[in-house]
């Protein structure tokens, strides 16, 4: 059954306890996803890649369906669903009882998606489809947050802010929370301050994401991937940060070949490692040798090709090879 965003606050969970919200608002997406949990605190959450699932099934059910140690109410949000879940989704259907609350959360999925027909043909399931917002919707809701804070900002600045956006909810609330923070004891805001921190934009998430892959930390790079909603874009942001970060190691793994020594490799390094990087800098390096950061850089250049030239299935490709990549064994040739 086809649900509105708007009215996702008028699902009631007890009888409606199987989700699918998909589209490429992400920020408007994750917003309703919080909304849900907020009214569902009570319940245990647990949160899967698609791929997780897929890969181990049977652990999946046993984990799932079995009675939690901590309370019988659980949420399971399972990020990244395609059309290779709908299977496993068509069975569980029929197994789910109050007690479980099931979201799937998808990127854009086509009217030929049979996940998607799947949940607006039966009444017993719950379908959201979430759309960009318009110019209009994101304009409103800068201006309504200017308000509330009580600083005057003219409508140029404003479309300033938005031109960073990209029509994205999400980037837009990022955005604002910079700029809350800096007006906390400010009654006004100029151009340039505007300009400085909408152009301070880092996604700490995906170099997290790359840094902890590259030193073989599993459970980590797992817990990222879980707990963001990558899209298309970010795909290709991804392999690039791979490829950045990957250079950087091949430099920094051909010195301490040279000078033996650790310390002096990272202490030596241009341009200079930020001291809270320097621990996982260290195992990146100890973990991989030079002729497998070769073959990965090749590899890297390819994967962006594939990447450009199949953006409906992108962040499928980037997450199963970080996934691999996390977890594959280095040979220890140099």
């Amino acid at each position: 059954m086809i649900i509105k965003a708007q009215n996702v606050d008028k699902i009631e969970i007890n009888s409606e306890n199987i989700l699918l919200f998909y589209g490429l608002n992400q920020g408007l997406k994750q917003e309703k996803i919080d909304q849900v949990l907020s009214k569902n605190k009570d319940r245990e959450l647990f949160k899967y890649d698609e791929s997780q699932i897929i890969n181990d099934e049977s652990n999946f059910y046993d984990n799932f369906l079995s009675k939690s140690l901590f309370g019988d109410k659980k949420i399971l949000i399972i990020n990244r669903a395609t059309d290779k879940i709908f299977k496993i989704i068509d069975d569980l259907k029929n197994k789910i009882n109050q007690d479980i609350l099931l979201i799937l959360n998808s990127d854009n999925l086509d009217k030929k998606s049979k996940l998607r027909n799947l949940f607006e043909k039966d009444k017993k399931l719950k379908c959201v489809a979430f759309y960009p917002d318009t110019l209009g919707t994101l304009n409103i809701l800068t201006s309504n947050f200017f308000k509330e804070n009580k600083v005057n900002i003219s409508q140029s600045d404003i479309n300033l802010i938005l031109s960073k956006c990209n029509g994205d909810r999400g980037i837009l609330k990022s955005e604002l929370n910079k700029i809350e923070y800096f007006i906390k004891n400010k009654k006004k805001i100029t151009t340039q301050d505007i300009i400085k921190l909408t152009n301070l934009i880092e996604n700490h998430q995906i170099t997290e994401l790359v840094d902890n892959c590259l030193a073989k930390n599993q459970f980590k790079t797992k817990q990222i991937l879980n707990e963001n909603n990558f899209g298309t874009e970010d795909s290709i942001i991804i392999a690039r940060t791979f490829i950045q970060r990957l250079k950087r190691l091949l430099i920094l793994s051909n010195n301490y070949i040279i000078n033996k020594n650790l310390e002096k490799t990272i202490s030596d390094a241009k341009p200079p490692i930020f001291w809270k990087d320097k621990d996982i800098v260290k195992q990146q390096i100890i973990k991989w040798k030079i002729n497998e950061v070769k073959k990965l850089l090749y590899y890297l250049t390819d994967l962006e090709l594939q990447i450009k030239k199949n953006l409906s299935n992108s962040v499928n490709i980037i997450i199963d090879f970080v996934l691999h990549t996390s977890s594959s064994k280095i040979n220890n040739e140099t």
